[in-house]
């Protein structure tokens, strides 16, 4: 049955703090400068984090859990990598861009500007190296911005955990389902997600 789960708190950033310090306008002008072709950094409290590359089953149970989502959500309402808005206290120093966001019917998912945390029906982030970091920096950053449903798929221990109740800067609600397990987002109560369905079938053992 699904287990309720304390994370560690880690209220410090993700690096040391005599490093230096970006704002989202600095990160800006650096991307258009042409100094950081071909590489994909993210801004997150600070820091400029680099997006570790994708091996494969990180990348297959992202494409698994975008398929169940745009049949879900609808095609257009699901979006892979792409930035959200935090609370406006973090806006200067963070960008987040989450493996996969699903937004809400009542947004338009063509306009031009970055969804608000009120315009996302599921966040979802896909761990496997940065599993520490999704389930606190980021856990607590997606909470302020009141995100309400926050998943992260935790691909080596084959498991979804789920953030939901955002206050207070923390989720107040934070549930892990195993592969045995399914779960429904809040915005598509009838919609089951087996989490299974995210990783390879285990090999049968040999007695």
């Amino acid at each position: 049955m699904p287990t309720a789960t304390v994370e560690p708190v880690i209220t410090t950033s993700p690096t040391d703090h005599s490093r230096k310090r970006w704002n989202r306008t600095e990160f800006n002008a650096l991307e258009n400068s042409g100094l950081l072709a071909g590489q994909h950094l993210e801004l997150i409290a600070g820091e400029l984090l680099k997006k570790m590359g994708k091996n494969r089953p990180h990348v297959n149970a992202t494409t698994r859990l975008r398929v169940w989502m745009e049949r879900t959500f609808g095609p257009e309402h699901v979006a892979c990598e792409a930035p959200i808005e935090v609370a406006p206290d973090d806006q200067s120093l963070s960008e987040p861009e989450p493996d996969l966001i699903a937004l809400n019917s009542s947004a338009d998912p063509f306009t031009l500007t970055t969804p608000l945390p009120s315009e996302v029906a599921l966040l979802v982030e896909v761990a496997d190296s940065s599993l520490a970091l999704d389930l606190t920096i980021k856990a607590q950053l997606y909470a302020r911005a009141g995100v309400a449903d926050y998943w992260v798929l935790d691909v080596n221990n084959r498991r979804l955990i789920v953030h939901r109740e955002p206050e207070a800067g923390s989720f107040q609600s934070i549930t892990s389902y195993s592969d045995q397990e399914e779960v429904a987002p809040l915005a598509a109560p009838n919609s089951l997600f087996p989490v299974a369905s995210a990783f390879p079938a285990l090999e049968s053992q040999v007695h």
